[in-house]
Order: C-alpha cells, then sequence, then structure tokens
C-alpha cells in the first residue's frame, strides 16, 4: 500500500521542496564566505525560491482536489507552510545583504550559515525518510535538527554580543542584526518542520 495514490505523491513535492531549500542554503554559505558578485547570487538564490513557490502551491492545488488524504490534510499544509518559510527567510537574509550593500561578511554569519545548511541537509534526509515510510530514522534526524537549533540560538546571542561590543556604527549594526535575526529564524522554521514531521511520525508509525 502507498502512502499516497501515484498521481498525487506529495511527498515527492516535499523532496523537491526541502532540494531547493538545501540548495539556497548552500549558495547562500558560498556568498557568506565570497562576498563578491552580491547581485548574481541574489537573482540565483531568488529563483531557487520563486520555483519553491510554485511547488507549494502545487501541493495546495492537490489538497484542494483531493477529498480524502492518508495523512491529516492540516499536516500536509502546515509542513508545506513550514519549509516555504524556511527558503523565504534565507532568501530575506541574501536580499537584506544586497539592499543593505553589506560589504564585508562576518565569522558569526559565515557560522551560522553553515548551521543552518547542515540543518536544511538533515531536513531534506528526514523528507525522504518519511516518504519511505523509515519512521525511525525521520524521528533521529528531527532530534538533529532540534539540537542544530539551539546551536544557532547560542550563535546568534553570541553574534548579538560581539556586534553591539565590537561594531561601533549604529547603521551597520541594525544591518547585521537584522540578517542575524533571519538566519535564526530560518532555524526556527526548520525546527517546526521537524516537529511538523515528528507529529506525522506519531500518528502513522
Amino acid at each position: 500500500m502507498r502512502l499516497f495514490p501515484k498521481e498525487i505523491d506529495f511527498f515527492e513535492i516535499f523532496d523537491k521542496t526541502s532540494l531547493n531549500i538545501t540548495k539556497a542554503a548552500s549558495l547562500m554559505v558560498d556568498l557568506m564566505e565570497s562576498f563578491d558578485n552580491l547581485d548574481a547570487r541574489a537573482k540565483e538564490i531568488h529563483e531557487i525560491e520563486q520555483d519553491s513557490d510554485m511547488l507549494t502551491h502545487d501541493i495546495m492545488k492537490k489538497l484542494n482536489k483531493t477529498f480524502i488524504t492518508p495523512i491529516d490534510r492540516e499536516d500536509l499544509y502546515t509542513l508545506a507552510s513550514r519549509m516555504d518559510d524556511v527558503i523565504d527567510l534565507i532568501w530575506a537574509v541574501v536580499d537584506r545583504i544586497a539592499v543593505f550593500k553589506i560589504r564585508k561578511s562576518t565569522p558569526e554569519a559565515i557560522a551560522m550559515s553553515k548551521d543552518l545548511l547542515t540543518t536544511t541537509e538533515v531536513m531534506h534526509k528526514a523528507i525522504k525518510k518519511l516518504k519511505e515510510k523509515n519512521y525511525a530514522h525521520v524521528q533521529e534526524f528531527c532530534i538533529e535538527i532540534n539540537r542544530l537549533e539551539n546551536r544557532i540560538d547560542r550563535g546568534f546571542r553570541d553574534a548579538l554580543g560581539r556586534l553591539f561590543d565590537d561594531v561601533k556604527d549604529p547603521v551597520l549594526i541594525i544591518k547585521w542584526k537584522e540578517v542575524y535575526e533571519h538566519l535564526e529564524d530560518a532555524s526556527d522554521r526548520c525546527e517546526d518542520v521537524a516537529n511538523v514531521l515528528e507529529a506525522i511520525v506519531l500518528k502513522y508509525a
């Protein structure tokens, strides 16, 4: 028995979306490390974000056309929404850097971006295991996402502390504070995805 009918394979779309999120996070790390060609890099990430928006719309359209879903409709809707939030926030990080015309990265931004990339990679693995109905591994990956969220949260607090201690330009403080907040928010939304996945596992394991 398949989890979903062949013609409405929601988790195939989720898999594509999570792969897009990982690609966008990887490009963001590249940007943070090199800090060159900002406009071109931002455009590339925006295109991935737009593609993910289309995938999210596809999920919503299929949900509206499906009378009965083997997994709760609300869980599918929430999972799609939280995953969309993750890539929206990754795009927001890059967009703010471009709009604010920030010209130099920080060690904290690089570290948080790398941790977020790792988080998205684990999330992608969890989505794949859910499609396979390998629920034990889904739970393991969700625990790892929670651990990484705590790590990024600590990194966020440390980054703010260093920002206010070391940077004298108040405008630059405001700019970087917003970038850090978007990175931390993206991590929170990854944890939300993990919570939805765990809820699904508890219902159907």
